[in-house]
């Protein structure tokens, strides 16, 4: 008996051609009659038929058809992968029941142990080549793609995940079979893949703090468009992008302060507990969370209006009308901090905790107090180099005072802020800031200007002082000018300035076209100076002359006699073609475009982004006068306070106590919140309820706003409905007319009555109702 089993269970069914109308016209037992057979015993599929099989299976979800789903499923034994397909369909549709009956279909598969294949194997699978979805995609990845919240949690209540991608450059097993068998495929699953990791129903539910994983996931989109240009735009910049409006999507749920609060205050990551030991000023919150978002560059977040007024508030302190203080207000405060700096500083040295001690804690008026300080450093700069042109001879002469050109290293002792810097935020945060390279750049050459006329002086009778002397000199010109162009550093606190200066430094962007022209010009200095070198008629040529010949050329101030040699009329022809063609490109076409590049790099950032861009350029500047300490500026911060003993005293006797409270605020319970988990929320810490709170709040408003749209859509459908039934009556009619007329002979209708436009209309007013 088990051979007469086994020869029944591999008996063949033809695919019946009537199937598919008896599906599409909803003919329950026309379907049933077609699948039954004499011995009631499940059919097996015909291999070469598997596609028609399969079609008539996902034909009957598409159209919504459950009976005919379920006869199909019961009268036609399909295997793992077909059902695998027909849920695809079912989650493409947007059907929870039928994807609820082919899950259970599939554990059932599962169960028998009946050809059970892991998803990722379907790229090495020829057979499902002509499948409508791409490589890698599966129910939940769809599911997600399409944000549908309830599929994705039915699914994810079954146990289905999405695994995460490999690294692009693995070289395990799985990723060189990838590459090898069909690299399209393996990158466009990759793709897909994360796809739907970057959904915002899949971030919603299956993350424990779905901002965070947005964060970062954004972070690592970024990076991969790097690594894989080639799918740049707008694969992975497109996936980038909808990770951070998904972060300020949740952002924008918040209802209270105290959420607020909990959400930018806290990371919950331990990866992230160098950010917490960057301690701010006693009252201000540590901001964990923003401070995150701006190392991970998601600019829409923090200049959202919420963190926005977050940094505001604390930026202004106790001075509440200073946000809404004229500017001529704010010019007279700035003026008289500018004039009073070295008394004010005076009194915070020695009473920081007295009243005008605490207001220059205050972020504001901290800004107010470092840059006057800088302002007096470069009207220092300023006076030496008035110095030294009243005293030209002596600094001719190389013997003018070393004090004449030294006063300004009393601002030098800024290393001393820098290395403050330095212990605070850890070396590698400090490098991460351009403005810190230049100041370091800047103080290190001041310091070498310093130290080699400190060396001229002190070995004056063993030394050539020439040479080291016009070193110092140049390094000192050379520092002066970067000096200046730290101002650009405090541009953002105003939002006309600090748009110009984002402006500026994207249009410094596009000065890598300067390495294409520096090319091309190299190209036409070799050639015209190996025309004319060889042609010893003035001791003025050479490689040098060349090159100022052309690079002045490109101002239109070069001398054109240059190119003229009557006596070699061969070499001259040369040489002037030579020079004619380096005009063209580099004067007419090279120039022009770099001029084009950076109008409308410009051009970019006033339209499309100069709000988001400011907003998170000044929000940088905030939080860098947050931190704790540092309030006096330079130079006066040289000098040990009494608070930094007490500051030092402190940190002993923390080390000799070894002991650690724990602070940790608490919070009120959130009103919004479902009270049905109860028990189970309350054990839960506070930013962990507030994060589910904001995902249940989104997942809701997204809900509405699809029930919304599919109002609005079932009644355009409905209106269009209408109209086809009138203008299906209306052809009956005019048929009708016609028939009476004789016009139009009887067999020229269809069994219904009906002609061929008019079935159409039938069909087109059926697909409407579906």
């Amino acid at each position: 008996q088990p051979e007469q089993w086994r020869e029944i269970m591999n008996k063949k069914m033809l695919f019946p051609p009537e199937l598919i109308s008896a599906i599409q016209e909803g003919k329950i037992e026309l379907l049933c009659g077609l699948l039954k057979t004499g011995d009631g015993i499940i059919r097996q599929l015909d291999e070469s038929e598997d596609r028609q099989w399969r079609e008539a299976l996902n034909l009957s979800i598409r159209l919504g058809n459950e009976d005919a789903m379920d006869t199909l499923l019961q009268g036609v034994k399909f295997d793992f992968r077909q059902i695998h397909e027909a849920l695809l369909v079912a989650v493409d549709t947007n059907q929870p029941r039928v994807v609820k009956r082919l899950l259970d279909r599939l554990d059932q598969e599962k169960g028998n142990k009946m050809d059970v294949r892991s998803f990722s194997q379907a790229i090495f699978d020829h057979s499902i080549d002509n499948s409508q979805f791409a490589p890698g995609v599966t129910p939940l990845t769809l599911a997600c793609q399409k944000d549908l919240y309830d599929i994705v949690t039915m699914l994810t209540q079954k146990g289905h995940i999405i695994p995460w991608p490999h690294k692009i450059s693995c070289a395990c097993l799985e990723c060189r079979n990838g590459r090898q068998y069909d690299l399209l495929k393996f990158s466009l699953s990759r793709i897909n893949t994360y796809r739907g990791i970057a959904s915002r129903a899949y971030l919603s539910i299956t993350s424990d703090d779905a901002m965070l994983r947005a964060f970062s996931l954004s972070r690592e989109l970024r990076k991969l468009s790097q690594k894989e240009p080639e799918f740049k735009q707008p694969q992975y910049l497109g996936l980038e992008q909808l990770c951070q409006e998904f972060a300020v999507e949740l952002l924008g749920m918040c209802r209270n302060q105290s959420e607020v609060t909990t959400i930018l205050n806290s990371c919950g990551d331990e990866s992230q507990d160098a950010l917490q030991e960057q301690a701010f000023e006693e009252g201000i919150p540590n901001l964990s969370r923003l401070r995150l978002a701006v190392n991970y560059n998601q600019k829409q977040f923090v200049a959202h209006p919420i963190c926005q007024q977050v940094l505001s508030s604390i930026w202004c302190g106790n001075l509440a009308g200073w946000r809404g203080s004229r500017t001529a207000w704010k010019l007279f405060v700035s003026v008289g901090i500018f004039l009073t700096m070295p008394f004010l500083c005076l009194v915070y040295w020695i009473a920081p905790k007295s009243k005008v001690g605490k207001i220059l804690k205050i972020p504001v008026i901290k800004f107010l107090l470092h840059s006057a300080s800088y302002l007096w450093f470069l009207i220092t700069l300023l006076g030496e180099s008035i110095t030294m042109e009243m005293y030209r001879d002596k600094f001719a002469s190389r013997q003018q005072n070393m004090l004449h050109s030294s006063f300004h290293m009393v601002w030098v002792v800024f290393f001393w802020y820098e290395c403050k810097e330095v212990w605070i935020e850890g070396l590698r945060s400090y490098f991460l800031d351009w403005w810190n390279c230049l100041d370091m750049m800047v103080l290190s050459m001041y310091l070498a200007s310093f130290a080699l006329r400190v060396l001229i002086m002190l070995k004056r009778e063993d030394w050539h002082q020439e040479d080291p002397q016009l070193i110092a000199e140049v390094l000192f010109a050379v520092t002066s000018m970067l000096s200046f162009t730290r101002l650009a550093y405090i541009l953002p606190a105003h939002e006309s300035l600090g748009t110009l200066q984002i402006s500026i430094g994207k249009m410094i962007d596009d000065m890598m076209f300067m390495f294409i022209l520096m090319i091309i010009g190299t190209a036409f200095l070799c050639g015209i100076n190996n025309v004319y070198v060889p042609y010893v008629i003035s001791p003025h040529l050479g490689f040098n002359e060349t090159f100022h010949f052309l690079f002045w050329t490109m101002f239109g101030v070069a001398n054109q006699d240059y190119v003229d040699m009557p006596q070699f009329v061969l070499a001259e022809f040369v040489g002037r073609i030579l020079y004619g063609i380096f005009t063209l490109v580099i004067v007419i076409i090279l120039l022009n475009m770099l001029i084009a590049m950076i109008t409308n790099s410009f051009q970019k950032i006033e339209q499309d982004d100069a709000d988001v861009e400011w907003k998170f350029a000044r929000s940088k500047l905030y939080l860098s006068y947050f931190r704790e300490g540092l309030t006096i500026p330079v130079p006066f911060n040289i000098i040990p306070s009494p608070k930094a003993v007490f500051y030092i005293l402190g940190i002993f006797k923390q080390i000799c106590c070894c002991c650690s409270c724990n602070s940790e605020q608490k919070y009120p319970p959130i009103a919004s919140m479902s009270n049905d988990k109860g028990s189970e929320d309350s054990q839960l810490p506070y930013r962990q309820q507030v994060i589910r709170a904001l995902v249940q709040r989104y997942i809701e408003s997204a809900r509405r706003e699809f029930e919304e749209t599919k109002r609005k859509i079932g009644n355009r459908i409905t209106e269009l409905s209408k109209a086809v039934c009138r203008m299906h009556s209306d052809m009956k009619v005019i048929q009708q007319l016609l028939m009476d007329d004789g016009h139009i002979p009887s067999d020229a209708l269809t069994k219904d009555g009906s002609s061929i436009l008019g079935k159409y209309i039938i069909g087109a007013k059926n697909n409407f109702r579906g």
